[in-house]
């Protein structure tokens, strides 16, 4: 039997309702009204009290929540002020989610979930909810119930308000009108489920009252509300084509991480038989970019990456990372873009960009001044901001400028950057892993200089990453033959593919290719693996072993008392154990990160440290190589010469010292003129050494 729709029979059912379901949560808002003035309902309550009602629901809203609200008016609260709260519901049906880009004009005026970021934000203002106008004439206060964006003033003065029933002016009276707070958000589609070269579309929302201010540009959220249309303008003309608006109920912040991947039992049974497996390291790695040929350490540490560690909140309020950032600097060719753009597409999320078109706005956050604000300045998100809780992978980090770099620093330790500008201070989380990409400036990469020489990122950046390979193409006959033998067979297979594809009765339609099409394909598809890197996300937190934690504190501790004058490790390195321990666990959906994961993250570290952060004089680890851009050895060898430098500009007439001087006296101390001049250029470059004449120097 149908329900009645009338307005009287559906204030009854909602009552009804209500009094059945939520009465203890509306006793206890009528205590803490008006703090709290909103009463949360799922669907699916409603649903099953009367599935009828949940149809008119998501069908005719206004009505439902026009009836639904005067319902709320009637209950009787144990309180004597009065309560007038509103309603929100939540947690809507699959076929009431509908994707940004699928609205259309059937879903006008129906009740609709749409997923997406927050783009944009306004600030909170008042809105008029009831206008007061005082008559010009008579004196009258004439009130009207504001239903449009557009500002309705009285016709008359109204005789049954107790006007005077004249046309006149009419002063609008703020104090006496009924105000509620508000505000404009756009929503955009999340990039994640974009397909390629897709412009992601947007939708402006109108939040009102108690759900403002709830949400910052980056956040992810399921917004419920009504779909409507406003008026577009050309000028001073109304166009036929109408805009798409929400005013939305109910605002969901995504709590779960990546919510936006949907596993069901089947996947879950199928993921963890997979964790159970002896050899899925093995197949976790060379899932990643299979038809790139070898790198087997950089595709194991992009597998650490996508996993990550344990984001941890500290007692005193400090937050420590989980998040793996690693760079890749090397030879043009041996595919630093293509990984990147695999991992990108590979993440559950994930943004790529490239620095040679970026900004530090485009990468980080914006105060905006566009039509949005109706001319006024907004908050928008940048790269970072919308691969929170992701990965976002920047190629080409060397064609960026010094501002747009600098605003990575607080981006990639702090994890939030801070907006302040034009009266907006805001702080937007950035908790994602960057991975990225660099040109060495001379073309390619030299082992044994600095490695800040050949790039153009300074050293502060560089030390904030936890892994940095370095890729070099060098000749060797038989890598290059099985590199040569993988890619020839690679494009063998697409071509066979293709031929087959256009036409399926040619000679190569018997040909057997499985052989060519294993090599490069993926153990684990595309699609199982995000949902395996997002169920480890989601529901795996290993905590480290007591061998774990022996392991690597001998390792730190051991390496730094072998060196006695450089600094091989800093706790910044040691941090990067744990979180590639935790990783490492993760991979395998364990509990607990124990003595094999300590090992995987000490390897991996060394590797690391062996091509770029090595002091090539002395064959010693050395952080200073990446965190000053010069080692222990060029800083003791620069001291050296500057006090030479300085005996001798005292000995001296005018206060200088000769070139020649300076390389005898320095190849008595045991250092070549070769060095000896590299260290004087040097120290020129960061201003410590004077060049008053040709070749004749003293210090600063």
């Amino acid at each position: 039997m149908a329900i009645s729709t009338t307005i009287e029979s559906l204030i009854e059912l909602w009552e009804s309702f209500f009094k059945n379901y939520y009465k203890t949560e509306l006793d206890g808002l009528s205590l803490s009204y008006p703090e709290k003035r909103s009463l949360i309902v799922d669907y699916w309550d409603v649903d099953q009290y009367e599935p009828e009602l949940a149809e008119f629901l998501l069908s005719s809203p206004n009505k439902a929540f026009y009836t639904a609200e005067e319902a709320l008016k009637r209950i009787d609260y144990p309180t004597d002020k009065p309560v007038h709260p509103h309603l929100r519901v939540k947690n809507l049906p699959d076929h009431a989610k509908i994707g940004i880009r699928n609205l259309r004009s059937i879903h006008l005026a129906s009740y609709v979930a749409c997923e997406g970021l927050i783009k944009k934000i306004t600030e909170v203002r008042p809105k008029l909810q009831t206008a007061a106008f005082q008559c010009g004439r008579c004196g009258a206060i004439v009130k009207i119930s504001q239903e449009e964006r557009t500002l309705t003033e009285p016709v008359e003065c109204y005789e049954d308000q107790g006007g005077c029933g004249r046309q006149t002016t009419f002063k609008l009276l703020t104090p006496s009108s009924i105000l509620i707070d508000s505000q404009k958000v756009e929503l955009q589609e999340s990039p994640e489920g974009l397909r390629g070269g897709a412009q992601p579309e947007r939708l402006t929302i109108y939040l009102e009252d108690d759900i403002v201010g709830e949400v910052v540009p980056g956040d992810r959220v399921k917004i419920n509300g009504i779909l409507m249309t406003e008026i577009r303008r050309s000028g001073s003309m109304k166009l036929t084509e109408l805009s798409k608006v929400m005013f939305a109920y109910s605002v969901e912040q995504q709590q779960q991480a990546f919510d936006e991947v949907v596993i069901n039992p089947e996947d879950e049974e199928e993921i963890l038989r997979l964790s159970r497996q002896p050899d899925i390291y093995d197949k976790i790695v060379s899932s990643i970019a299979p038809s790139i040929y070898g790198m087997a350490t950089e595709k194991e540490a992009l597998a650490y990456q996508l996993f990550g560690g344990v984001a941890k909140e500290m007692p005193d309020g400090t937050r420590v990372r989980g998040d793996i950032h690693i760079l890749f600097v090397g030879d043009p060719g041996v595919a630093k873009s293509q990984l990147l753009r695999y991992v990108s597409r590979l993440a559950p999320r994930s943004i790529y960009a490239s620095g040679r078109s970026s900004s530090a706005a485009g990468l980080t956050a914006a105060a905006v001044k566009d039509e949005f604000g109706e001319g006024r300045w907004v908050l928008e998100a940048g790269a970072l901001v919308l691969a929170d809780q992701g990965i976002a992978c920047i190629d080409e980090m060397d064609k960026m400028s010094s501002q747009d770099r600098s605003a990575l620093h607080e981006a990639m330790e702090q994890q939030e950057v801070t907006v302040t500008k034009a009266g907006i201070n805001a702080s937007l989380k950035t908790r994602c892993a960057l991975l990225g990409a660099a040109n060495p400036k001379l073309g390619r990469f030299d082992e044994f200089m600095p490695m800040h020489e050949q790039i153009n990122m300074p050293p502060a950046l560089l030390s904030r990453f936890d892994l940095i390979f370095s890729l070099t193409d060098k000749p060797d006959p038989k890598f290059d033959k099985m590199l040569a033998s993988h890619i020839l067979n690679s494009h063998r297979a697409g071509q066979i593919k293709e031929i087959r594809k256009k036409n399926p009765g040619s000679e190569y339609a018997s040909i057997d290719d499985s052989a060519l099409v294993k090599a490069i394909s993926p153990e684990i598809a595309p699609e199982a693996f995000r949902k395996y890197v997002a169920y480890a996300k989601r529901n795996c937190f290993p905590v480290m072993t007591e061998e774990a934690i022996e392991a690597i504190m001998n390792y730190y501790v051991d390496l730094r008392n072998r060196s006695k004058d450089s600094i091989p490790f800093t706790a910044r390195q040691l941090e990067a154990f744990v979180r590639i321990a935790e990783a490492s666990a993760k991979m395998r959906l364990a509990p607990a990160a124990d003595m094999s994961d300590a090992r995987r993250a000490i390897k991996i570290v060394e590797y690391y440290l062996q091509k770029v952060g090595m002091d090539r004089e002395t064959g010693a680890f050395d952080i200073d190589v990446i965190a000053t851009g010069i080692s222990h050895s060029q800083q003791d060898r620069m001291q050296k010469i500057t006090a030479i430098i300085k005996r001798l500009a005292k000995e001296s007439e005018d206060g200088t010292a000769q070139m020649d001087d300076i390389t005898r006296e320095a190849e008595i101390d045991g250092i070549n003129r070769d060095k000896t001049e590299d260290a004087i250029q040097q120290m020129r470059k960061r201003g410590t050494l004077m060049e008053k004449r040709t070749n004749r120097f003293s210090p600063v």
